[in-house]
């Protein structure tokens, strides 16, 4: 004969062999079969359940509004950003205007050992062909980001990481001085007495070049690592890549075979060691790499044990710019001029289009 606790446990239990969920959801408004109504057992003596019918309560939470932007334009850090740069673009033709001076002697040292140089002959239109690439990938990127609908923040990110890039490269040049890697290569005469007056004359003529050689303005050697060649094809290539919807392969592989010709074309023409090429690539991609998966990852932006990207030495310029940006930033394009057709963007689905 069942006991009274069994009895009890008994009329605990739905009716029909219907079995009770893990979780009851409050907020589900369908005919579930534990919202419907379920009468008391007779009780009789035992009175072992309430009385009453089940009473759902359910709580309108109104969604919350955000009161900042999750993409802020920010117009003032990027002006702060291209200020940076510029600053940085000085320093490196600086840097380089006082290296012209101790470049060895090329009549008493020759070109280092190199595995490439030393087996391929110099081309000398070669390095003409790297700068016109250098100036396609940079005009391609400059039309992409003026069409895109979050321009400030990648023109930001852009002066950003190039300033990072041109400070350290000012650097390495400066540090150590290798003799020239190419016997033909034209170099103005060295000075006895570099004046500060005469390196602001060579920086203000590597200045008015943009740093390249096909204008005629880019006499002065010394500038080997890193090359800046290969950072502006890289850099490139990486924007284009990134900042573009993947259903747009082919410009992606075109970019990609215009970075690979020109970091060849340098090589080809003996304007680099391959050790400046390798550098080169090797910081700009692990720079960018590195920046955008701290700025996808809000939780990266603490700076903590953990996080020891959080102890990179631009870490906290980088959490000064990217602190109001949340999240990776949407694939989307308008017309940064007042055309009334182009009022609506062009929005894609998703960054995997």
């Amino acid at each position: 004969m069942p006991n009274e606790f069994d009895t009890n446990m008994d009329n605990r239990l739905p009716r029909g062999g219907e079995e009770v969920p893990d979780a009851y959801d409050y907020g589900y408004s369908g005919n579930h079969s534990y919202h419907q109504q379920h009468p008391p057992p007779d009780g009789g003596s035992n009175g072992s359940s309430c009385a009453g019918d089940a009473v759902m309560i359910k709580i309108d939470v109104p969604s919350p509004v955000p009161s900042e932007p999750r993409f802020p334009k920010e117009v003032g850090k990027t002006c702060m950003a291209l200020l940076m740069l510029g600053f940085n673009f000085i320093l490196a033709t600086v840097s380089l205007a006082m290296v012209h001076d101790r470049v060895p002697n090329r009549d008493t040292y020759g070109p280092l050992p190199d595995v490439v140089l030393d087996n391929i002959r110099p081309v000398e239109w070669a390095l003409n062909v790297s700068e016109v690439l250098i100036m396609v990938m940079v005009n391609s990127c400059v039309l992409l980001i003026t069409f895109h609908k979050h321009r400030f923040i990648v023109m930001r990110r852009v002066f950003l990481m190039m300033s990072l890039l041109y400070f350290m490269r000012s650097i390495t040049m400066y540090v150590t001085v290798l003799p020239m890697s190419s016997t033909s290569y034209y170099c103005s005469p060295k000075s006895n007495a570099t004046t500060p007056l005469e390196i602001v004359k060579r920086a203000f003529q590597l200045i008015s070049g943009f740093g390249l050689s096909i204008n005629g303005k880019h006499t002065y050697c010394g500038d080997y690592i890193y090359s800046g060649h290969t950072v502006t094809l890289v850099m490139g290539y990486l924007i284009i890549a990134e900042y573009s919807p993947k259903k747009f392969w082919i410009i992606h592989w075109l970019a990609w075979c215009a970075s690979l010709t020109g970091v060849s074309m340098v090589l080809l023409a003996h304007g680099h060691y391959t050790v400046d090429v390798l550098i080169a690539y090797y910081v700009t991609t692990r720079l960018f790499w590195t920046y955008h998966t701290l700025a996808n990852n809000s939780l990266l932006l603490k700076q903590n044990g953990h996080n020891y990207i959080g102890r990179e030495w631009w870490f906290f310029i980088f959490r000064y710019f990217e602190k109001n940006v949340r999240g990776p930033v949407p694939l989307q394009y308008d017309c940064p001029f007042p055309i009334p057709w182009t009022k609506r963007a062009l929005k894609l689905p998703n960054r995997d289009s």
